[in-house]
């Protein structure tokens, strides 16, 4: 809770300084005390479970169909001057999909790089840009490369109160292929803040520096290279196509981070619509809404 104000702060002073100052100047600073360094491994394990519900708005039989997402993130932080960061690290993502065989792609996966710069404060990114080459694809990764990328500042509205997210987001085989983010952070108390910042927005609550209370949102969309989609929808099939594939989440979640340095965090909610849009053939299929569960263990040592 303290370093989540503390971070905001910072934030306020180094926005102050440059308005001040004009084109800011880093200077070199003194060792941080162990309560202030920002850690530079990070791990994370994700797994989330949609369970079956039905297609609809398309022609023909699609049936039902669950998903089962897994994601292993590794990352290492190399300081380059003050509180800037340069992030390196690697990211393999995977969905696979059950229920009824319709055609549809029966996963999608990406092996990415992590490449950002960003200004840290206590383990937070108050600013920064990342770019995430890779594959992106369902079983074959040639011609699957894609080069999405973000990025975002953060700056106060009021003192050590209300902050602006103001970010973008961009990739070659997405519809649109810039899209944008961004909203505020209002610290409530020392104890609860609103993070209305899209594409993740939540209410968050820390009775304690161990425990997390959030109530969430998550809009999450990523397009790979499919392969042969022959489905019952004739205008649904195409072959080498790119799809994006979303899944909109409403839920909640607590994190328990006792065991240091691991944070483990369950969850679960609504999976409101999953999508598979081949936008480019103008062609998409669509689920109802099915509850999901969540597990995620994070690291930072």
């Amino acid at each position: 809770m303290k370093n989540i104000r503390l971070f905001f702060i910072s934030l306020f002073l180094s926005a102050a300084a440059s308005a001040v100052a004009g084109t800011p100047t880093f200077e070199a600073q003194p060792a941080p005390t162990p309560a202030e360094e920002n850690h530079l491994n990070l791990f994370d394990y994700e797994m989330d479970y949609t369970f079956s519900s039905n297609f609809y708005d398309v022609h023909g039989d699609f049936g039902n169909g669950t998903s089962l997402y897994n994601d292993f993130s590794y990352s290492h932080r190399f300081l380059v001057t003050g509180k800037w960061y340069f992030r390196a690290g690697v990211e393999y993502e995977r969905f696979d999909f059950g229920g009824t065989d319709n055609g549809l792609p029966d996963h999608l996966q990406t092996a990415h790089a992590l490449l950002a710069f960003e200004y840290v404060v206590h383990d937070h990114a108050g600013a920064g840009i990342e770019i995430d080459p890779g594959v992106y694809f369902q079983n074959n990764p040639d011609n699957a490369f894609d080069i999405p990328a973000k990025a975002f500042v953060t700056f106060p509205l009021k003192k050590d109160k209300i902050f602006a997210v103001v970010g973008v987001g961009f990739a070659l085989n997405q519809t649109p292929i810039v899209a944008p983010g961004g909203g505020i952070i209002w610290l409530f108390t020392d104890h609860l803040r609103l993070e209305g910042v899209f594409p993740k927005p939540a209410l968050v609550y820390n009775p304690s520096d161990d425990w997390e209370f959030r109530i969430f949102g998550n809009l999450f969309y990523e397009s790979y290279r499919t392969e042969d989609v022959i489905t019952p929808e004739r205008k649904l099939q195409v072959h080498d196509a790119w799809v994006q594939y979303s899944e909109d989440r409403v839920g909640a979640q607590v994190s328990y981070s006792g065991f240091k340095p691991f944070e483990i965090t369950l969850g679960g909610g609504c999976t409101v619509r999953r999508d598979f849009d081949f936008f480019r053939a103008e062609a998409s299929a669509k689920t109802r809404p099915a509850p999901f569960v969540k597990f995620e263990v994070e690291a930072k040592f």
